[in-house]
């Protein structure tokens, strides 16, 4: 198993780190081969440049500069993102990797012609999985409609292998925790983490 994890928090003292932690431990445990895109500690530029647009849709040239990145994810099977939920979406910096890094010939195919839709590029990608926090409570998160968690688990999940497995976990109302509340959460990754590994 070849587990990739795209981690995106700035600060390494931070529960999200606390998460990666216990996601890294969970997946060596497993025997897994692990890779860890720590995106603010390496600096990743969430911006496309002028560059990089008129080059996206050129196979031959568009991952010049992300070579690393598109690498990792095509030597994955297994592909895990860790974060936390801002403005009920996304950070940024994992926007911008998404934009950037799932480039076409990698992530997907272009349509052939006029009505077709984009073919999935990732089947080799069988687990895909999300734990990240959020301010929000759970019913306020549900109501605005989570889309960082549609983007990942529906966008991506489509490109994948079909039957790709999913796992996800959140923790709500991360304004108001407690030591208590995250302990438990932490456990809860944990049987989560190992539970998607083993299936």
């Amino acid at each position: 198993m070849r587990v990739l994890i795209v981690y995106a928090h700035p600060s390494g003292e931070s529960f999200n780190a606390a998460i990666l932690d216990v996601v890294r431990r969970q997946a060596e445990t497993s025997g897994a081969q692990v890779r860890v895109i720590d995106l603010y500690q390496e600096g990743f530029s969430a911006v496309m440049t002028a560059r990089e647009w008129v080059q996206y849709e050129d196979c031959a040239v568009n991952r010049s500069g992300i070579e690393r990145y598109c690498e990792d994810v095509s030597w994955c099977d297994t592909l895990i993102f860790v974060y936390p939920t801002w403005w009920y979406g996304l950070p940024a910096i994992l926007k911008g990797w998404l934009d950037r890094v799932l480039v076409p010939g990698l992530a997907f195919d272009l349509p052939q012609s006029e009505g077709d839709n984009i073919a999935p590029g990732l089947s080799h990608i069988k687990r895909l999985a999300v734990f990240t926090t959020c301010g929000a409570s759970w019913w306020l998160t549900l109501f605005v409609g989570a889309p960082g968690k549609r983007t990942l688990l529906r966008g991506i999940r489509l490109l994948c292998a079909k039957g790709c497995k999913t796992a996800f976990g959140a923790h709500y109302s991360m304004d108001s925790s407690t030591p208590a509340s995250r302990a438990d959460h932490l456990q809860k990754v944990a049987r989560k983490t190992d539970a998607f590994l083993k299936g």
